[in-house]
């Protein structure tokens, strides 16, 4: 078999380059290719671009910005394909899936190229004589870490809110994804001045040099809690601004009063979907003792239907695995899946643990895989109360025909976002702020644009005389 690489025309370091990054295809195994790591000198010299652009670009007319990300959003939609079949290679994302997400970032662009022009500040109801504002203004370079389970969607997100308000960015994509985010780069890249849009490869490194440099204003991150943290330590040095989504291990509850084959399909979705690799994903979930034999069943059927997904990499379904084998030794009862199957590439089954326990890492940390912990609870305020405890606020389901029960859901759990009756679903332009150790500050929607602004208060009087 050739290399894939050779198959999707990908440029690659050598095979005896000392700095690369190898990608090995999750499905079967097969290199898909090795990229080159940006060195520090090449991660100075590109911030020193983007400090040099930012001025220029900070001056630019809003509708002249808009008019750059409609012209990327277009080159993005004409190489969709293209796009779609290296982040399957590198990822494992079904096909049409990883071509949405690459229609949706170029719909993200799009969005960003009309709310950029409108995006406004106030004026101030001051003396008579005088003139007061409150104006945004671009924070200057943006640091750029986008993760590789939406690696398209995400990163346009990122940039097009960075872009369009006049920041000049530096892009890493995640080094488990390098092929697909510099296709990304190199198709929207030419679209803007020199300086104004970079991407560079490479691995934690890299991204700590880009974090913690002093040539960076902000910085926007999306992945693990851990690197988060590490990510706003530097920042709290160099007095950069941080936005963050990280980690989550978010609640499903359900109530007594819904029918449990139905809000199995919802878990089973929640849980299964992009073979859990989802930060929004279901990650827990207590169901209430009356209908919890039933449930678990369904639960089991569906999982069964699915089978076997790919995850990312052998070492994250190792992970994903050691959290299923600690919880069986603590007690669960596997009821689907649990077993790393033989044969090449990173396959692991949708997996069912029932009679889990709070305290067991499946229920308490993120898992990030096809797995499905269901706790048995004796009633709902049993279930709200264990939903709401825990180190991370991302967000949270609850399936209930009762409104009382929905209302104080929604009320009580500490989450950005809650979801009643639909594990996936919102209207378009929504925005939330994940809470804790998931992260903060809006990370899509209009109100990026506030986050990728400065407000400058601004008074005016005459001169005397």
């Amino acid at each position: 078999m050739t290399d894939l690489a050779v198959e999707l025309d990908l440029p690659a370091a050598g095979v005896d380059e000392p700095h690369s990054i190898r990608i090995d295809n999750p499905a079967d195994g097969r290199l898909v290719g090795r990229v080159a790591m940006a060195t520090r000198e090449e991660v100075t010299d590109t911030l020193a671009r983007a400090r040099e652009a930012r001025y220029t670009w900070a001056r630019t007319p809003a509708a002249d910005r808009g008019a750059a990300l409609r012209a990327a959003a277009a080159a993005l939609r004409e190489r969709a394909d293209d796009l779609a079949s290296v982040n399957q290679a590198e990822t494992g994302k079904p096909l049409d899936e990883a071509k949405g997400g690459v229609l949706a970032g170029a719909g993200t662009l799009e969005q960003y190229a009309e709310l950029g022009p409108v995006h406004r500040g106030r004026s101030l109801l001051g003396d008579v004589s005088a003139t007061d504002l409150m104006v945004p203004e671009p924070h200057g370079v943006v640091a750029a870490l986008t993760p590789w389970n939406d690696p398209v969607a995400v990163a346009c997100g990122l940039l097009g809110a960075a872009l369009a308000v006049g920041n000049t960015v530096v892009y890493k994509p995640s080094e488990r994804c390098p092929h697909t985010g510099l296709m990304l780069g190199e198709l929207l890249i030419p679209h803007f001045p020199d300086g104004v849009l970079s991407s560079v490869a490479g691995d934690g490194q890299v991204g700590s040099w880009l974090a913690g440099s002093p040539e960076v204003d902000l910085i926007a991150h999306v992945g693990s809690t851990a690197t988060g943290r590490s990510i706003a330590e530097g920042a709290a040095r160099t007095g950069a601004k941080v936005l963050l989504e990280n980690g989550g291990n978010d609640p499903l509850l359900v109530d007594a009063d819904v029918d449990p084959v139905w809000a199995a399909k919802q878990a089973a979705t929640g849980a299964f979907a992009n073979s859990g690799q989802i930060c929004v994903a279901v990650e827990r979930i207590y169901v209430h003792d009356a209908i919890a034999d039933a449930f678990v069943d369904a639960l089991t059927a569906e999982a069964d239907r699915i089978g076997l997904t790919p995850l990312v990499d052998v070492p994250h379904r190792d992970g994903v695995h050691e959290q299923v084998t600690a919880a069986v030794a603590d007690g669960a009862r596997l009821r689907a899946g649990g077993v790393v199957p033989g044969g090449p590439g990173s396959y692991y089954p949708a997996t069912v643990l029932a009679g889990c326990s709070p305290d067991m890492r499946v229920m308490s940390e993120e898992t990030f895989g096809p797995v499905a912990p269901v706790r048995a609870v004796s009633d709902f305020e049993q279930g709200l109360n264990e939903a709401c405890a825990g180190r991370y606020g991302l967000a949270a389901t609850v399936l209930t025909t009762s409104m009382e029960h929905a209302q104080r859901a929604w009320r009580s759990l500490p989450v950005g976002t809650v979801k009643v009756n639909a594990v996936f679903g919102g209207a378009p332009g929504g925005a939330a702020e994940p809470r804790r150790a998931s992260g903060q500050g809006f990370g899509y929607g209009p109100e990026l644009l506030d986050e990728m602004t400065a407000t400058k208060v601004v008074h005016i009087e005459p001169a005397p005389g």
